[in-house]
Order: C-alpha cells, then structure tokens, then sequence
C-alpha cells in the first residue's frame, strides 16, 4: 500500500503498511526523530514499548493477524510516533479497521467544533480500540473453537485432533504473551497523555486499560480450557492404549499353553498320547477350561 497522508485542521496523520526501509527514511526525516526509533521500526518483531521524549512519543503496540493458510496467528506490529500536531503510524499487515478509520478522517468535515476528537490522542484511542475490539471476535472464536474441541475429544481420537489441539494451544499462548505486557505499556501511554492534556483523556485510556485486561483475563481462562481439554485427550488415549495392551495381555496369556505344547508335539521325537486321537479332544477341553478361569481369575482382580 502507497504511503497515504491526510490534513484535519492542524493534524496531520501518515499511514503506511511494511514500507522498505528507503520509504521509511523519507517520511521521517523531516521529523528528527531518535535514530534508536527509526531503528526499531526496521526491525521485525519488537517488545511492546513507549518512549517519552521533548517532541514526540514513540509508541509499539502488537496486535495479531491470522494467517490462514498456516492457521496460527502473527505478529502485526504497530508502530506510532506521536505529538500534538502529528501522528504517525505504520504496522506490519494490512487492517481493515485501520483503513475504515483513515477513510473516516478523510472524509471528516474540516468545520467540525469536536475540538477533542480533532487530537492526535484520539485518533489513537479509536485505532486501539477497534484493534481491541476486533480481538473481542478473535476471543468468541476461540471459544467456540473450544467447545468443539471438547466435543470432539470423546468422539475422535485421531492424530489430525492432536494438531487440532496443539495448533490452538499455541495460538491462546501466544495472544497472551503477546498482550500481557502492553498492560503496562497502556498505562504509561495513558499517564503520558494525561499530562499533556490534563487528563482530559483519562476516561477514554481507561476504557482501554479495561479492555485489555479482559482480553488478557479471558485469554488466561482460555489457556486453562485448552490445557484441560489436552489432559482429557491425553487421558482417553492412554485408556484406549490400556484397553489394547490388556486385551493383547488376555489373548497371549490364552495362547500361551497352546503354544507350549504344540512346540513338544511339533518335535521329530516320541510323546505320549501322540497315536491316540482322543487326546486332542481331552487337550482342547483343558485348554477350554484353563482359557476360562484365567479370564475370571483376572476379572476378580480387576485386571480386565
């Protein structure tokens, strides 16, 4: 996407999606910013971040993008250099929220007496917030996911379940890595802002705050489902494993005197009752017999 720029009184926003590293050079050299920023946005999967400086905030924010071709999640990060009469943003991936956003702004009535929606803090309120929303559906998603998962487990056993099982795991483990610390970075940005506006923003921040940490609570809940449901796959296939093993144990043990005296009867050597046809009969009645009281002997035990 070509890099896009739009006016709103005295704001000026700057939007780009995975710019090459040329590109990013010419939009922020008329900004002065610190080259360990510039840095950081050339660089690929950074920690959630807010650096403080005279002129500008630098902001780094990581929200996920779902790949589905792999069926995992990826980091979209989110970078945004910030003051009163600019904001800049750029991230990984495309965002259809962010661009219903730009769109809005684009198309926003120059005359408009909103004076606090006309800030660069609000724009990035709305920017987080739709983010955080659309978690919100990533986190119904995922629990229906669940209860399928769940479902599934006592029907299906398969190995195409397992990847089913771990493929989700990673996926609730790595939103949770991913969100829990810009806790903390949300705080500092919302402290930050309600100094320089005199916490005239403090009750929009503070709806993000809330948000996020339900994302962050809800996500631990999930994690404990997944593990939960893997506990159960794992148990009913090494119930299913015990079933076999001790049927395999029940037929070896039937076996086994048969076995044994069809090796001294296979022999090239003299044995009694080998002439006499009725001894077969007389043999398969006691192998009858001892088959079943090895099968009610182990049943009393509880061995099968």
């Amino acid at each position: 996407m070509p890099i896009r720029e739009i006016d709103i009184r005295w704001i000026t926003w700057i939007d780009w999606v995975n710019l090459d590293k040329k590109s990013i050079y010419e939009v922020v050299k008329d900004y002065d910013f610190h080259e360990l920023d510039i840095e950081a946005c050339l660089e690929e999967n950074q920690r959630a971040r807010v650096d403080k400086y005279d002129d500008y905030l630098f902001i780094i924010f990581n929200f996920p993008k779902y790949n589905s071709k792999t069926g995992v999640y990826e980091l979209n990060e989110f970078n945004v250099f910030l003051w009163k009469d600019f904001i800049i943003t750029f991230r990984t991936f495309e965002a259809n929220h962010i661009d219903k956003l730009f769109a809005k702004y684009s198309k926003l009535d120059i005359e408009d007496d909103a004076s606090l929606k006309m800030t660069t803090w609000y724009i990035l309120y709305e920017m987080m917030q739709s983010m955080l929303e659309k978690m919100f559906k990533v986190l119904d998603n995922n629990a229906r996911d669940l209860k399928l998962l769940e479902k599934e487990v006592f029907i299906n056993t398969s190995s195409n379940l397992v990847k089913k099982i771990m493929v989700k795991k990673r996926n609730i483990i790595y939103l949770k890595h991913m969100f829990k610390p810009q806790v903390s970075v949300l705080k500092l940005v919302e402290l930050n802002i309600n100094n320089l506006f005199k916490w005239r923003m403090e009750v929009y921040f503070e709806d993000l705050e809330d948000k996020l940490d339900y994302i962050v609570n809800y996500l631990n809940i999930q994690e404990e489902n997944i593990i939960s449901i893997e506990d159960a796959f794992t148990s009913l296939i090494n119930v299913k494993t015990n079933n076999v093993i001790k049927f395999l144990t029940l037929f070896s043990t039937f076996l086994l005197p048969l076995t044994l005296i069809t090796s001294f009867y296979g022999m090239n050597i003299t044995l009694p009752y080998q002439d006499n046809p009725e001894f077969f009969y007389t043999l398969f009645t006691l192998l009858t017999l001892w088959m079943v009281w090895i099968y009610f002997y182990m049943k009393s035990k509880g061995k099968i």
